[in-house]
Parts: C-alpha cells; sequence; structure tokens
C-alpha cells in the first residue's frame, strides 16, 4: 500500500509541495498538479500555501509517516489515506519554525526523513506551546541509530 499525495502549485495562488522525503513515483497529472507516493514507513513533509485578493488564507505544515495497510491513521487533505501525525502545525509564524527546524537538521548532514520520529513530535509540541525546540544533533541521531537497531 502507498501513501498518495496531491500537490498544487499557481503561482501566488495555492502551493502543495512536499518539503523533503522520498517518493517512490511521481506523476504529472496538469501543469499545476502532480501525484506523489510514499512507501509504507516513509517519513515526509507537506507543506499547504493558499490566498485569496485578501492575502493568506492558509499556512500550514504537516510532517507525516506513511502507513501500512491496515495501520490506524490520522485524515490529512490531499494525503491518501492518510498519515501518522508527527507534527502538524499551521500559522505562518510557527510553520516557517518548523521549517527553521528542517533546516537545522539538514545543516548536520542528516536527511530530515532519517531524523528519529520523536524529533518531530518534540517541534510539534515545543512550538505549539510558543517555546524552541532543541536541535537535532548528530549526537542525537547517533543514538537514534542504535535505539532503531536493538528495537524492532
Amino acid at each position: 500500500m502507498r501513501t498518495i499525495v496531491d500537490l498544487r502549485w499557481i503561482e501566488g495562488r495555492v502551493e502543495r509541495w512536499i518539503r523533503f522525503g522520498h517518493t517512490v513515483e511521481e506523476t504529472n497529472l496538469t501543469r499545476t498538479d502532480k501525484r506523489v507516493a510514499f512507501g509504507p514507513g516513509a517519513i515526509f513533509a507537506l507543506v499547504r500555501w493558499s490566498s485569496n485578493e485578501y492575502g493568506t488564507v492558509e499556512s500550514r505544515i504537516d510532517i507525516l509517516r506513511a502507513v501500512k495497510a491496515g495501520q490506524r491513521c490520522s485524515t490529512v487533505p490531499y494525503v491518501s489515506p492518510g498519515g501518522d501525525v508527527l507534527l502538524r502545525l499551521s500559522g505562518w509564524p510557527k510553520v516557517e519554525a518548523a521549517l527553521l527546524a528542517v533546516d537545522i537538521v539538514e545543516r548536520y548532514g542528516i536527511a530530515p526523513e532519517d531524523a528519529c520520529p520523536d524529533h518531530w513530535r518534540h517541534v510539534h509540541n515545543r512550538l505549539t506551546a510558543g517555546c524552541e525546540p532543541r536541535p537535532y544533533t548528530p549526537a542525537r541521531h547517533a543514538a537514534w541509530l542504535k535505539r532503531r537497531a536493538v528495537t524492532p
């Protein structure tokens, strides 16, 4: 089973794009629409932004883990069947802070989709509470890799 995400890009009006994650399939539907698929267990970030003639209507970021067949999941717009939500934020200041957290992970040479899922939950909780999240460091990543190697 694959998790399907519908993306759209209409300059200055609607932007739905993947910030990180390894797709297993990509299909261009139209000039502005694309569909991507993720395999079970894949972690990815979906950014959504839209506006109208009065300004921004929506700013969101969702960091999700693609689910396996029969696994429980949360529904997320444009994601079928849904996903295991690791981070879900709305409002540009929080979305921008989450994107900065992703950038920090990448600065250490770590792919954000390979980071510990608990880190994204931590970022969600801290930003929701209006606090600064702890950075994800190479030491934390090494500890995650060791923990993952010994747990099923």
